[in-house]
Order: C-alpha cells, then structure tokens, then sequence
C-alpha cells in the first residue's frame, strides 16, 4: 500500500499554501484522470493530492463577446462541450474536448488537466496554441500568464514552479472571418493516445490569409508551434500551392520517434497530411 495525504481546498490562495507545504511530492487533483494513474502506478512521485473542485474560479466556463472565453482549469470536458457559446465561437475546442478519453472521463477531465500533464500528444494542446490561449498560473509570488504555446517543456514536464498551479486558460473573441480546426489519428476508432494531431487557426481578408497558426501534437517532445507553416499561407488566396507549402512545414518542423503506435516517417507524413485537413478545415469554418 501507498500512503497518500489529501485535502479540500477552497480558494486559490489556499491551495497555493497546500503545495508549498506538501513539497516536491504534492499534486494538484482538478478531474484526476491522469493524476491518479500516476499516483497508483507509481509512475510519478505522489504522496500528497490537493483537491480544487471546491474553487469556484477553476470551474467557470465564462464567454464575452469583447474579453473572450476563460476555462477553469477544472472545468470538465462535458461543460465545455455542452457550452452553447463555446460550440458556437471556439469549434476547434469541440473537436478535441469531445476526443479526450469516453464519456465517463470526460466528466471528470479537463483542458487545464490534458495542458498540465504535458504530454506531447495531449489532445487539446494544438487547439490551445492556434486559439492563442494563455494560461493563468497562481503561485507564492502571485499570479503571472503564460501563452501556452510555451508552457510545456518536455514529456510531463512544464513552467509550473514548486508551489504553483493552473488556475485557468484564457482565449481571445474570435476575430471576424476567421476558423479553427483540430483532427488526430490514432490506430482505433476511439480512445486511444494519438498518433499525430494537429490545428489551424485561419484569418481571412477577402479572399487572403491574413493570419494563421498552425501546432501539431505527437511529433516532438512538446506539442509544436508551427510558425513557419502559418508564415507559409499568409499573404495570398488559399490555393494548393499554398496549403502545400504550409504541410512541408508542418513535416520539417516533426522532429517524432518511433514507437508502438507509428514510426517517424508515418508521423512526418501525417504531420503534413494533417496540416493539410484542418487548414481546409478552418477555411470552411471563416467562410461560414
């Protein structure tokens, strides 16, 4: 048997103050689905879980057509999805919200939980980078913001500081003419760590790009900001040619391993092949 301690908190500050007193060993509980595994398996070092479902302020799904959409970073999938405004403004987080485990997890997990595990194939990290998220992080210095796009560093491991945790994650309103997409693959038809994601983020002026975002999950140590595949479709019409340049980005920027669910040529290959969809994808969406 594992010893483990474990207590309620119900605000921010306290929760701050748990795990600076739980040390090195403790671990934010928000939905637990990977959390627990962890702890269980002893893949992870845990002998103290800090529960915050009893913090109002990392549960809110709250939208404002000016400010934009903040997601508590306990907010269960199931809320997100069910959300009306989130369906409508932010689609891209229906796609990858709906494909994180099956229905029971997705009552319990949560987009600040899959950023917080910092998988490389974490489903809604490329959705979070091409919507410009910011994660919201409260610690013993205060509150500072991270885009997240930067916050993981490596397999399981990102800039939360000891004493730190996720309060939420911040995006922007959607601008005018503009969509968003994400897709995966993975060897089933469901639950199943991904093989390769990806998302797009696609601004239109008329009929040019005028911005874009391009991420890919699975297919380097951290999820990847692909500048050079958005910088490859700004600044012309949409066409073939552009779309391709923007996957030969995406498949040079794929720095993947091999591993029991796909090898590194299949990853570029999808890298690319993925870029490609969901570009079409967003465009579909701006066009409305």
């Amino acid at each position: 048997m594992q010893d483990l301690r474990y207590a309620k908190v119900s605000t921010v500050d306290d929760a701050v103050a748990a795990l600076q007193a739980g040390g090195s060993t403790a671990r934010v509980l928000a939905g637990g689905t990977d959390v627990i595994v962890q702890a269980r398996a002893r893949t992870r070092a845990i002998d103290m879980l800090i529960d915050i479902k009893g913090i109002d302020e990392v549960l809110q799904v709250a939208f404002d057509a000016d400010g934009g959409l903040t997601i508590g970073a306990a907010a269960p999938c199931y809320r997100i999805y069910g959300d009306a405004d989130v369906r409508e403004h932010y689609p891209a987080l229906i796609d990858c919200s709906t494909l994180i485990g099956g229905t029971g997890v997705q009552g319990r997990a949560s987009l600040g939980g899959n950023l917080c595990n910092s998988s490389p194939s974490g489903d809604s990290i490329p959705a979070m980078i091409v919507l410009e998220g910011r994660a919201e992080i409260a610690g013993p210095n205060g509150r500072r913001t991270v885009p997240v796009e930067d916050f993981c560093t490596g397999p399981g491991r990102n800039v939360l500081e000891p004493g730190e945790l996720l309060v939420s994650i911040h995006f922007p309103a959607p601008a005018p003419n503009s969509g968003a997409a994400f897709l995966r693959f993975i060897p089933r038809n469901e639950m199943d760590i991904a093989v390769v994601n990806a998302a797009t983020q696609l601004r239109f002026d008329g009929d040019t790009v005028s911005w874009a975002r391009v991420s890919l999950g699975a297919t380097a140590p951290t999820p990847l900001f692909v500048t050079a595949a958005g910088e490859a479709l700004v600044g012309a019409a949409l066409s073939d040619e552009t779309i391709a340049a923007a996957a030969a980005a995406s498949k040079a920027a794929a720095s993947p391993i091999d591993d029991m669910r796909g090898s590194i040529k299949q990853r570029k290959h999808l890298s690319a092949v993925y870029t490609q969809r969901t570009i079409a994808i967003a465009a579909e969406r701006a066009r409305g």
